[in-house]
């Protein structure tokens, strides 16, 4: 037997604020410090900025992006290529390591953004004169993308590291 018109709409209404309260929740709980931190682009301009491990859909997401992106030359696990801190014959060195052997960790996540999206830039983001392999990726990922995939690395080191990098993010 079909409901009345006006409990349908009292079905209707509060399934929607279930809905709506569900969705606000869900935002709190992930929500960024305003200009601290970060996994989307919200964050305030020119101010240090953090981005958590990911978790959930931003770990879902993150991990995929690094899969088609990063992990041809840095592996499926952050190992980075083999004898990465060895010149290779062009002069040039090996991808490193995004897991806690390498320095990922040592960068500011504005750096790391900012490598991802504009390569290795000397004097920029590298130092003067320095050649590296690590193409551009800003023409193929958005800011928010590249933020997902630093939230993925950030899962493969220990909690003692993320706190370390945070601290050098927020400088």
């Amino acid at each position: 037997m079909p409901l009345p018109i006006k409990r349908r709409h009292l079905t209707i209404a509060i399934s929607l604020l279930v809905l709506v309260t569900a969705v606000a929740v869900a935002w709190l709980v992930t929500k960024p410090e305003r200009g601290k931190t970060s996994h989307t682009h919200s964050r305030v301009a020119g101010e240090p900025f953090f981005i958590k491990p990911a978790t959930g859909a931003t770990l879902i997401h993150g991990k995929e992006r690094y899969v088609m992106f990063c992990a041809s030359c840095h592996g499926a696990e952050g190992e980075g290529e083999p004898n990465w801190r060895q010149r290779m014959a062009n002069g040039r060195l090996p991808a490193p390591p995004h897991d806690v052997s390498g320095h990922t960790w040592h960068h500011p996540d504005e750096q790391l953004v900012s490598m991802v999206r504009d390569g290795f830039v000397p004097g920029v983001t590298a130092p003067v004169g320095y050649e590296s392999n690590m193409p551009a990726f800003g023409h193929v990922l958005s800011d928010a993308e590249i933020e997902s995939i630093l939230a993925y690395i950030k899962t493969f080191w220990p909690e003692a590291v993320v706190q370390a990098q945070r601290e050098i993010s927020l400088q």
